[in-house]
């Protein structure tokens, strides 16, 4: 992966999963800060949004 290139992959049953640096903004245009490497919810059920915080496994979510 080149430094530039920011990879999403969407994990079976679970999260996105995006690696590489990016910038996030959230619905009123305020950065959210991240880590190059992270993990988004895709189930619903995170307390960290939006962030996965494993809620995935105990929740039933398929995807």
């Amino acid at each position: 992966m080149s430094e530039n290139k920011v990879e999403i992959k969407f994990a079976k049953n679970g999260p996105i999963l995006v690696k590489g640096e990016c910038e996030m903004v959230d619905s009123e245009g305020k950065k959210i800060a991240a880590k190059e490497s992270f993990a988004l919810c895709r189930c619903g059920g995170s307390k960290n949004k939006p962030f996965c915080d494993g809620t995935h496994k105990t929740n039933g979510f398929q995807g």
